[in-house]
């Protein structure tokens, strides 16, 4: 019943922004368009990112705080005739030892690939996923092969962007001493634009851990600035606070502060 009551809670999250988007909507200003181009996550561009959490508050471990620096990158090709975007993200975290202390190690690799259906209000991704167990210890990594799908709807609209993605991955082999892993995150985003390359922002990655029931709901507000460094090369930083409304687990992040760069290439 828990598991179903998210999924459909994911639906309508996506559905609702769907119906939002139909709904009688003005061109953005060319403007608009590029700040629009440089936040969504279906924009056709090289892209190499670095983005961090840093987590000043844990669920059930007072006194204590953590770090995750995510390397993501973003390559769109033409395979089968089909525009796809392929991407991937590399996680390095630093988590408290008990009693005192911290450790620092790499996580899982995540692969992901989007084939992508334009559209002139609203514009879609669907493809699979695959995470390989290069973490550098059992504590950075879940010791498992997983495979899975993931989704993302964006809708452009006169004064931002509002959008979504999705991404399922349970495992299929690995370490047989490790736990299964079924995992659910859902993205919901909105970016209000501003003059001069100025914009708002709200990002929170909601993580629901259908193994174990652990879960955490962030919800976030924060700003970015783009500048467009030549035609072809745009530089987006951002930084926002995100505060967890909802939380079960030891560990689960309280709040965080999301903050990274992102520098994107046209691909022509």
């Amino acid at each position: 019943m828990i598991r179903s009551s998210r999924l459909r809670l994911a639906g309508l999250l996506i559905g609702t922004m769907m119906s939002i988007s139909a709904k009688a909507q003005v061109a953005p200003s060319p403007e608009a368009q590029a700040a629009n181009d440089a936040n969504s996550p279906l924009t056709p561009t090289i892209m190499l990112s670095a983005h961090n959490y840093y987590i000043p508050s844990l669920n059930g471990v007072p006194d204590r705080d953590a770090d995750v620096t995510l390397f993501r990158g973003l390559l769109p090709h033409l395979t089968f005739g089909k525009p796809q975007l392929f991407r991937f993200t590399l996680p390095v975290s630093t988590t408290p030892t008990f009693p005192t202390g911290s450790k620092t190690g790499v996580g899982d690799l995540l692969l992901m690939d989007l084939v992508m259906f334009p559209g002139k209000k609203v514009s879609f991704g669907v493809g699979p996923v695959v995470v390989a167990p290069t973490a550098s210890s059992q504590r950075f990594g879940n010791g498992k092969w997983q495979v899975g799908a993931s989704g993302a709807v964006v809708a452009p609209q006169s004064w931002g962007l509002l959008g979504g993605l999705a991404i399922y991955q349970h495992s299929v082999a690995g370490d047989n001493d490790r736990s299964d892993v079924r995992l659910l995150t859902v993205q919901p985003i909105a970016f209000y634009n501003l003059p001069k390359g100025f914009y708002l922002r709200s990002s929170g990655i909601w993580n629901f851990d259908l193994k174990t029931g652990n879960h955490y709901v962030p919800v976030g507000a924060g700003v970015g600035k783009i500048w467009a460094i030549t035609k072809k090369v745009r530089l987006n930083t951002f930084a926002e606070p995100q505060y967890s409304v909802i939380q079960k687990g030891i560990g689960a992040p309280k709040w965080q502060i999301y903050a990274g760069v992102n520098v994107q290439i046209a691909a022509r």
